[in-house]
């Protein structure tokens, strides 16, 4: 078992910045894929940001692609996920997540089907 606890959101005005953390207990979380989800009121759940194990491959949504950057620290059992220029669409709770390994998963890590763990999420709120 892998238990993920987000932090870092919180109520911002549009253009700020704020950086999310995801921190992994459990298991070797070294070994685990990791990506970053949101839900928005009303709406269904979106990808945002995926990470390989390695950091060697990331991949983005359209809609955060030069603004986000996801990030990790195995030492530190922790994956990040910067937010510039934020938006009020980026107005949602966000959502950590944790797949095992093997190598070679691609793109598919912008599924939510594909991952094994959640956090509980943080709310991100962007007033304009």
């Amino acid at each position: 078992q892998v238990q993920l606890v987000e932090s870092g959101g919180g109520l911002v005005q549009a253009g700020d910045s704020l950086r999310l953390s995801c921190a992994a207990s459990g298991r070797t979380f070294s070994n685990h894929h990791a990506g970053w989800f949101r839900q928005a009121p009303g709406k269904e759940r979106e990808f945002v940001a995926a990470i390989t194990w390695s950091a060697g491959s990331t991949y983005y949504a359209d809609s955060v692609k030069g603004r986000f950057t996801i990030s990790r620290d195995n030492g530190k059992n922790t994956v990040y996920l910067q937010m510039n220029s934020l938006k009020p669409e980026d107005t949602a709770v966000y959502y950590c997540a944790a797949k095992r390994g093997p190598p070679g998963v691609g793109r598919r890590l912008m599924s939510g089907y594909e991952y094994d763990y959640w956090g509980q999420g943080t709310q991100v709120t962007v007033s304009s």
